[in-house]
């Protein structure tokens, strides 16, 4: 068995709510709270459907709704939550004060579902399309060039130089060892005769 519905909907009214209807609806609201929206139409003396007053409150008429385009951050948070959520709009406006679920869900579908393909990422898996990456190959070509050719006259020129090779001194020469810092201390303490002595011993 399905619910009954709540209204009759011969005698109700349908399409663009009018302001007088709206200061109807505000009125007994604050009166006397939301409370059932099947018997408020009646207390309210509105010939509307509950469902449609409490559409009505609850997406345009209640104080607390945030009015204005959507912040780069709620952008963020929307994306971050429907990752994460999927679809479910009403967990989604929890989360969001002053927003509600058929604002977040239009506003998805008109602006935030098109940002995301237009930047390459899949609305439904938050996940990088086909053809979303886009590799710039960058193809470097390198020419080799030619050296230029001399003219037939410098190639003369250049063969018919002669070159030449400065003579190398090896003659190699022996010369005796200099004398130490020790060596001159100690001829310096026993004399230029001692050192004699000792270089004759060591012959």
């Amino acid at each position: 068995m399905g619910r009954s519905p709540c209204c009759e909907k011969a005698h109700t009214n349908k399409g663009a709510w009018t302001k007088e209807e709206d200061e109807r609806l505000i009125a007994h609201i604050k009166a006397h709270g939301e409370g059932c929206w099947r018997s408020l139409p009646k207390a309210a003396g509105l010939l509307r459907c509950g469902k449609s007053c409490r559409l009505r409150w609850i997406n345009y008429l209640r104080p607390d709704l945030k009015r204005g385009n959507f912040t780069e951050e709620e952008d963020g948070l929307i994306i971050k939550l429907h990752s994460l959520l999927g679809n479910k709009w009403s967990l989604i406006a929890a989360r969001l004060p002053g927003r509600t679920d058929n604002e977040i869900k239009n506003y998805w579908n008109t602006h935030i579902r098109r940002k995301l393909l237009s930047h390459g990422v899949d609305p439904n898996t938050h996940r990088p399309t086909a053809g979303g990456v886009s590799c710039n190959m960058t193809t470097i070509s390198f020419e080799k060039k030619e050296e230029e050719k001399s003219s037939s006259e410098d190639s003369t020129s250049w063969s018919n130089q002669q070159y030449r090779v400065p003579d190398l001194n090896l003659d190699l020469r022996i010369s005796p060892p200099s004398q130490t810092e020790s060596v001159k201390r100690e001829v310096a303490l026993f004399g230029s005769g001692f050192w004699d002595m000792r270089r004759t011993c060591l012959k």
